[in-house]
């Protein structure tokens, strides 16, 4: 199957268990950043078991529509996650952490200026 399609049918699936997790939890909890939390840990640590499952048990073939697709549509942070610990363990540890610092503080100043954008036009 085409790898582009199996990507988009992926991250139907990921955004949709997404939102039903996020139905699961009070309300209180997922206002407060809890579901958030919650769904960034727990895609992390199933891209960490299926990137090694891939590769030692499943076919690769899969990859696109699991870890693009379905983990991205559930959390991207996964994919964050994958790229940070690839870094160090290939001994670019200094990568790493300015990668960390590069992906917080531009996503938080991307968020910001969306916002800004958003509410003058809305205003």
């Amino acid at each position: 199957m085409n790898p582009y399609l199996q990507v988009a049918i992926g991250a139907a699936i990921g955004s949709m268990c997404r939102l039903a997790f996020y139905r699961l939890l009070p309300a209180p909890w997922v206002a407060m950043g809890g579901a958030t939390l919650a769904v960034n840990v727990i895609g992390s640590f199933v891209m960490g078991l299926g990137f090694a499952l891939i590769g030692q048990r499943i076919t690769p073939n899969f990859a696109p529509f699991l870890l693009a697709g379905v983990l991205g549509g559930f959390t991207t942070f996964s994919s964050f996650s994958l790229d940070v610990v690839a870094m160090w363990e290939r001994g670019e540890a200094i990568a790493a952490m300015v990668y960390i610092a590069a992906s917080v503080v531009l996503s938080l100043l991307a968020l910001i200026a969306g916002l800004a954008v958003a509410r003058s036009v809305l205003t």
